[in-house]
């Protein structure tokens, strides 16, 4: 059985909804961004990391963007998968991330998931798909 972690930052509370149902569907463990680094991603067979869009479509940048810029470039072969919410915008933010963990050798283990606000039913079940797909 893999070692799964879901690491999140949370600033209303969404993301961390979101990351709850991915925690609840495996039993994962839930670890907040500011606690977690390239030592305790050594750790984890899988990661799904959830960060919402933050100013102006970018990761949140005092507490999750320095843990990222840590974690990434040990990611290759995990499995490992990304979500978030937002409150404007068309999920840009998701893009740029994608691209950046692919630009640093990581491959994600499934499509990433995105919500308008707090996770609806159509995004649980995409969350509970994630969860599957990493866990």
């Amino acid at each position: 059985m893999s070692k799964v972690a879901v690491v999140y930052y949370s600033g209303s509370g969404n993301t961390e909804a979101m990351a709850d149902v991915i925690v609840n569907a495996i039993g994962a463990d839930k670890i907040e961004a500011e606690a977690f680094g390239a030592a305790k991603a050594a750790e984890y067979d899988a990661i799904a990391f959830g960060c919402p869009a933050m100013g102006d479509e970018v990761l949140e940048e005092t507490v999750f963007q320095p843990m990222w810029d840590d974690v990434k470039t040990g990611l290759a072969g995990k499995k490992v998968a990304l979500f978030g919410s937002y409150g404007w915008g068309d999920g840009q933010w998701m893009r740029d991330w994608e691209a950046d963990a692919a630009n640093n050798g990581v491959t994600l283990a499934c499509e990433s998931v995105i919500c308008n606000e707090a996770p609806d039913d159509e995004a649980n079940a995409a969350l509970e798909a994630l969860a599957k797909a990493i866990g």
